[in-house]
């Protein structure tokens, strides 16, 4: 396992050593202790999420704005344009954000700390995505960050509008939502 520097520092690239042949592929997609070493995070994770998407489908941003939760997120099929944006208030990278394409190709994993609003757009015909969460799903919790927030000024990679939920298109901008101090 390798770890790799985002430009915000407390964001992170887990990239697996994967063990391949013509038989396929092995790799170990998580181990707490070698996890630990290499981040400094030792996440106890207590729920793993599974989502499947169809292409252009926009979930996020997403964050508890109590009982926050840390995610390792990952792709086992399709790709994605996976983004965290800091909303954490006094952060010398407030409103700024990460996006990285994750795929069953790459394996890549992305760590995302409490503090940050998540979010991603389906690339492929059909994405499944996988996350750990450090802490349970509590929907009176719940916010959303519109994901076409101007102040943020995300690429999402597209010229079609995407598919989001109601509760998606409902979310509030930065400057209007509850953050993190």
């Amino acid at each position: 396992m390798k770890v790799i520097q985002t430009s915000i520092p407390d964001l992170l690239i887990v990239e697996p050593r994967v063990f391949g042949d013509d038989r396929g592929f092995f790799f170990e997609s998580f181990n707490r202790r070698r996890f630990a070493e290499l981040t400094g995070c030792d996440a106890d994770f207590v729920q793993d999420n599974h989502s499947r998407s169809a292409k252009n489908v926009l979930r996020g941003l997403h964050y508890q704005i109590q009982r926050p939760q840390a995610k390792l997120v990952r792709v086992v099929q399709g790709a994605v344009l996976d983004v965290a944006v800091d909303i954490r208030n006094n952060s010398p990278t407030f409103g700024q954000h990460v996006a990285l394409e994750l795929s069953a190709e790459n394996k890549l994993m992305f760590w995302i700390p409490e503090g940050f609003a998540h979010g991603f757009r389906v690339l492929t015909e059909t994405a499944d995505f996988l996350y750990k969460t450090t802490d349970y799903w509590y929907p009176e919790h719940e916010r959303c960050i519109r994901w076409d927030d101007a102040t943020l000024a995300i690429d999402w990679k597209s010229q079609v509008a995407p598919v989001v939920s109601a509760k998606d298109a409902a979310g509030k901008n930065l400057s209007d939502a509850e953050l993190f101090a």
